[in-house]
């Protein structure tokens, strides 16, 4: 296939681009490249996944007149869209960004998909599009009819969208709700990459809701192979939860990473943030029936990697 992937210089996005590489699919990465974190490790992340064997656009894809050129100069067979403004805390900041990248570059790329008969379009969503929703586990069947953050309302917006377009035109349109994503090369605004800087350059750290909170930690693999099924399943319309099958404690995830750097953490215990949800525990039972979705790697065997990682590149 020939799949256009949006976000490849981003933690998931470079990965999902180097996989589909790997097993001989032609690859077309669009990437702004912007400086919501340090551009160089996203620079980086190109060189050493992509190492010049795929086209290379450094576009911001809200601006439509710069994506029609791509679609002029490639047919895609798929689209999988995973560029977005991330970030939950943010959103709240700042959602004019949210509202330009994730809202109208979501709907241009959905418009090229509809005008360039692309029939597969994959995109990255959230479990924050949970909220504060009480059952647990959540599942795709759940109402997230209450995001609790700008970021989340973003994603359930593209859902909706995705929907849509898959109604009108016949596109197969399959969103991933990715569960707290975590492994080498990832974001520096996340909290492991937060956790382990910190802890190696002796710096405390805020533990959010004074430790009382639940996650399901995925690693980077897990959910590549993932998007790498929904690509190649092409249901016509399907949400997928793509989460760990593990409920980790903030609290038990930080002694992990203590144990991994071989130092305690100094904890400066916080408050729960605005637009925070204190618990994201995913089913994943939909997306193991249909996607065969099978978490692999283990949450100690995931931060020694990290770290070791982490090491190596700084």
């Amino acid at each position: 296939m020939k799949v256009l992937v949006t976000g490849g210089a981003g933690f998931i996005g470079s990965q999902v681009s180097r996989s589909l590489l790997d097993r001989g699919d032609d690859v077309v990465v669009i990437d702004e490249v912007n400086d919501y974190y340090d551009p160089k490790i996203k620079r980086d992340r190109i060189s050493k996944f992509l190492n010049n064997e795929c086209a290379f656009y450094e576009i911001d894809f809200s601006d439509v007149e710069a994506l029609k050129r791509v679609f002029e100069e490639h047919k895609f067979d798929a689209i999988c869209h995973l560029g977005a403004q991330a970030g939950v805390r943010y959103s709240i900041e700042n959602p004019m960004a949210y509202e330009i990248a994730n809202n109208v570059g979501t709907l241009n790329l959905l418009e090229m998909a509809r005008h360039n008969n692309i029939k597969n379009f994959i995109f990255a969503s959230s479990s924050s599009v949970y909220g504060n929703n009480k059952k647990q586990p959540f599942s795709e069947k759940d109402s997230v009819d209450t995001p609790i953050s700008l970021y989340a309302a973003t994603k359930k917006y593209n859902e909706l969208m995705a929907h849509t377009y898959h109604h009108l035109y016949g596109i197969n349109c399959t969103g991933l709700r990715f569960f707290t994503v975590y492994g080498p090369w990832g974001r520096p605004d996340m909290a492991l990459f937060l956790f382990v800087d910190a802890i190696m350059k002796d710096k405390p750290i805020n533990v959010f809701n004074n430790g009382e909170m639940q996650r399901n930690f995925t690693y980077v693999t897990d959910i590549v192979s993932g998007v790498i099924s929904a690509i190649d399943k092409a249901y016509p319309y399907e949400i997928f939860n793509l989460g760990g099958d593990e409920t980790v404690g903030l609290m038990e995830f930080i002694e992990e990473i203590e144990s991994a750097c071989g130092k305690k953490a100094i904890k400066n215990m916080m408050p729960l943030q605005p637009g925070d949800v204190p618990a994201t525990v995913a089913d994943i039972s939909h997306a193991r029936d249909k996607l065969g979705f099978e978490p692999k790697v283990g949450l100690r065997e995931g931060i020694e990697a990290f770290v070791k990682w982490y090491k190596e590149y700084y």
